[in-house]
Formats: C-alpha cells, structure tokens, sequence
C-alpha cells in the first residue's frame, strides 16, 4: 500500500490551498489533535466532524443477523467521561478557530457522546443552528431486548460563533426544492408520495460504497451529499478531522468542492485515498482517463 503524505515539517501555519494546490482532495495522516492546530484561523469553509463515539468497551451488537464485537480500535475506547470530554472540547476548538465566519461545523453522535459535544459547544460559544435527527431504517436489532431499537443518530449545525448577523453559507432554496418545494425540516426525508420530504430517513451505507474497503463508522454517501449541498459552495474547503473512508471527500468532489481529510489510521488513509481516487475517475471524461492513465 502506498504510504500517505507525511504532515509538513512544523514551521509557519498551513491553509488548505498548501495542500491543495495541485489536487482537489488531500488525506493526511495525522492525530486531529495534532495536525488542526497547524491550519491558519478562518481558512475552512465547512467541517464535517464523525468523532470517535468511545464505544468500544468489549460488548457486542448484531451485523448481518450475527452477535459479533462491538471494538472498532483503540481510537474508540473511552478514557472516562472527563478525558472524552476534555478531546471534544480541544478538538471542536480548533474546529472552530480554522472555521471562516461564513462557514459551519456539522457534528455526528449517538446519545453516547452527543451530549458532550453540545455542551462542549455551549461552553466554546459556538452558535446552535439545528439539530438534525438521522433516522436508518435498516439500524441493527436490539439483542438485549431491554431498551427501544437504537435507530436514529443526531447531527448538530453549528456557526462558529454568535453575531449579529447570520453569516454563514446555506443553500435554502436547493434544500426546499428537494423537499418538493417546502421547507426541509429537521427529520431527514423520504418522499411521502406527493413529493414532499418528511424525514431524514437514509439507510446505513450499502454494499457499493464499501467496494474499496469497508471502515466500522462510515456515513452514507446521502447523508454526506446532502449537507455538502445544503452548508458550502462550488470551489470551498471542506474538512473532516477523522476522515476515515472520506465518504464526506467523495461528497465533496462530487459537488466540485475541495477536500482536506485528516486520519490517524494508516490503513483508512489508505481506504480514503482509494475511495477518492474512484470518484475522481468516475467524474472524468474519457479523454481525461486517458492522460491520466498516461
């Protein structure tokens, strides 16, 4: 496997356009904690952030009508309900320092870990937009039998800060137009047989976009299109601090966005470059094939 860029040798702060001077898409790998304080102040213009839920406590859940193990890495163990909190509060810091004041963070979590990062939010003076519930139709059974059927994750939209003015990027009337010509609402949609979107209700990622390489976390491509679209513009930076297979990459280049990932795995930095590389060449005219494949 072809190794990943190292992270430049510390010296003056980066911006994205660094790394992305001769690609529309860069994958370091690096520890978030380490590589975002390099990036300059109001450099981003959004930020999709799929954190670690610190689940992996040796239990088990259902994959495929199987109980298998609940681990996904070291990177998913909690440290203890301080420690986690302490991570999220230093990760969405930098989050919102590279953040330009026209841009958004979105943040993903399960009742296991999104009660830190909002109130780690409050506490930075982020300012709340929405919270958006994703609700998957083909969520995992509940073995246990003793709770309701954890189906639903919860993505907060935030602007970085609180001003007098709403500054930031949103696209309302391409999201009103796919939700038939109303306003989106807050639940993530299907049609309900006249065109108009109800609820965010997007199944878990399928076969076909796992043909690179499966990560244990990976968002659908749906879910990741949809708040590319709806929060930046053709040409904007978009970043993800735990990139793992770059779903939000690919959403990104697919909408003539650029991408900057940061993963600390070797082994997904290289599944993401994969998965960036198919969807460059998906997007590519035969000619351009062509000079590539030199």
């Amino acid at each position: 496997m072809q190794l990943p860029d190292p992270v430049p040798a510390l010296g003056p702060q980066l911006t994205p356009g660094d790394l992305l001077a001769t690609e529309e898409y860069h994958v370091v790998q690096a520890n978030a904690l380490d590589f975002l304080p390099r990036l300059a102040p109001g450099s981003v213009d959004l930020v999709f952030a799929d954190p670690p839920y610190f689940l992996s406590n040796d239990g088990t859940t259902c994959r495929s009508g199987r109980r298998v193990s609940v681990n996904k890495g070291h990177w998913d163990t909690s440290r203890g309900v301080h420690a986690d909190h302490e991570f999220n509060q230093r990760w969405l810091a930098e989050c919102q320092r590279v953040l330009k004041p026209s841009g958004t963070l979105w943040v993903s979590g399960t009742q296991h870990v999104i009660f830190s990062l909002g109130f780690a939010m409050q506490q930075l003076g982020f300012h709340f937009l929405n919270t958006i519930t994703w609700y998957k139709p083909n969520a995992s059974p509940n073995l246990a039998c003793r709770t309701f059927t954890h189906s639903t994750e919860i993505l907060i939209w935030a602007a970085p800060e609180r001003g007098p003015r709403l500054l930031h990027t949103f696209h309302y009337h391409e999201m009103r137009s796919q939700a038939g010509g109303r306003q989106m609402r807050d639940l993530w949609p299907i049609p309900d047989g006249e065109g108009c979107h109800l609820v965010w209700s997007i199944p878990t990622p399928p076969k076909r976009e796992k043909g690179a390489g499966a990560h244990p976390t990976q968002k659908p491509l749906e879910l990741l299109d949809r708040i590319v679209i709806s929060a930046s513009s053709p040409g904007d930076v978009v970043l993800d601090p735990f990139a793992g297979s770059a779903t939000t990459g690919v959403a990104a280049l697919r909408r003539g966005r650029r991408f900057l990932g940061v993963e600390i795995s070797d082994e997904y930095v290289g599944l993401a470059n994969r998965r960036l590389q198919g969807a460059r060449e998906a997007m590519a005219t035969p000619l351009e094939r062509t000079v590539r494949r030199g």
